[in-house]
């Protein structure tokens, strides 16, 4: 190995091919994903989860339609927990249902 050839650590390598093909970061992923119980609390994540978070825009799939209104009414305050607890930037959030399986 030459001077020049630096080691990197399979976290640090995973997160520059992520930058490379432009993709959230695998903080951003982990706190969205791991901490959203946290961010929105227990109720909502019952009925609420993130399913997608690409340039800045976070997908949510709810379970029925009436918590699309109340996730889009909700999203100035999930966007503030997210950065608060997760330090994530949220730009836009989209609201779907999906209902689980």
């Amino acid at each position: 190995m030459s001077d020049d050839d630096e080691i990197m650590s399979l976290s640090d390598s995973l997160d520059s091919v992520v930058r490379s093909l432009r993709g959230p970061t695998r903080a951003e992923v982990g706190g969205i994903f791991g901490r959203w119980e946290e961010a929105v609390g227990d109720y909502v994540a019952r009925y609420a989860r993130p399913s997608r978070f690409e340039d800045g825009v976070l997908v949510i799939d709810v379970d029925e339609p009436a918590w699309v209104t109340e996730i889009e009414f909700r999203t100035e305050e999930i966007s503030q927990r997210l950065r608060d607890v997760a330090e994530v930037t949220i730009n836009n959030i989209e609201v779907r249902v999906a209902r689980r399986r």
